[in-house]
């Protein structure tokens, strides 16, 4: 069974999706469609744009989408039987499974990107990613920070967690997981804290989008990041896309479900390699390549 997997902002890069683009007639397409939607010249800003532009979230997520979906939706033998995004990446994967349109799933990537910026604006705050120490160790100190937010956001593979909330809170976990044994704890470059309360504004504006547009049921079950479940219920979808905000992304759980619902192999559709690497460590026995 084949499962294809998305992933998520950090996996930009300048110059990306320019061999499609020149490629693919269909992904030519599919690029000059999504100019327009957008109304600015998002490939430029892929294909010509500086480190500096690629690590806005403004542009970030809608060009990690634009790339996924591009590759998955111009590829001949895309037949997935599941398919899981990791954080921005379920939008991606959502679209290509036929719950969203091409333009809607465009829009939805725009409106969270532009609405999280804007909450990252609003509190200074960031993310640390956790190396070498167990989950539930990772979890109890978060909680017993109580003067501060700190809150695990992505639990990446076993024995990577990122954790997410204020800067105090952050260097006040730092401290306290390398005292419990972390090998390293190391601070993200990212606009804000994502995967945490700091992004209830923007997800009080997401939601609005999210309700206004047209979900369809999906070709496969959506393995979403809120549960690790697989969910085929519009309605369920769009109340885990939306609670996926401020909710940890749970990858670890998510290929493990997967596997254990029969996947034998994996795809990334997308930019780089990170959930390849993620996807090696958490399940080693099965294949994993990109498309």
């Amino acid at each position: 069974m084949k499962a294809y997997v998305f992933p998520g902002q950090g996996s930009q890069f300048r110059g990306m999706g320019r061999d499609l683009y020149q490629q693919s007639e269909a992904a030519h397409r599919l690029f000059d469609q999504a100019n327009e939607v957008l109304g600015y010249d998002l490939t430029h800003i892929m294909f010509e744009g500086t480190d500096e532009d690629l690590k806005q979230t403004i542009y970030t997520q809608p060009a990690v989408f634009l790339h996924g979906v591009v590759m998955a939706l111009t590829h001949d033998s895309f037949a997935p039987t599941m398919v899981a995004g990791h954080s921005l990446g379920e939008l991606s994967a959502l679209t290509a499974a036929g719950v969203l349109s091409f333009e809607d799933g465009l829009r939805l990537a725009s409106v969270r990107a532009t609405a999280m910026q804007r909450a990252c604006e609003l509190v200074p705050s960031t993310m640390a990613a956790v190396l070498g120490l167990a989950d539930e160790t990772i979890e109890r100190v978060c909680a017993e920070i109580t003067e501060e937010i700190v809150v695990p956001a992505n639990y990446n593979c076993p024995g990577q967690v990122v954790i997410s909330g204020s800067v105090a809170g952050i260097q006040l976990a730092e401290e306290r997981l390398k005292a419990a044994g972390a090998k390293r704890v190391v601070l993200l470059a990212v606009g804000g804290a994502f995967h945490s309360p700091f992004m209830e504004p923007a997800q009080t504006e997401f939601a609005e989008a999210v309700q206004n547009m047209p979900f369809s049921a999906p070709r496969c079950p959506v393995y979403q990041n809120v549960n690790a479940e697989p969910t085929t219920e519009p309605a369920q979808i769009k109340a885990n896309l939306i609670a996926q905000l401020t909710s940890p992304v749970r990858w670890t759980q998510s290929v493990e479900r997967m596997v254990a619902d029969g996947a034998t192999e994996f795809y990334e559709c997308g930019p780089g390699k990170v959930l390849q690497g993620l996807i090696k460590k958490i399940s080693s026995a099965t294949p994993v390549a990109g498309i």
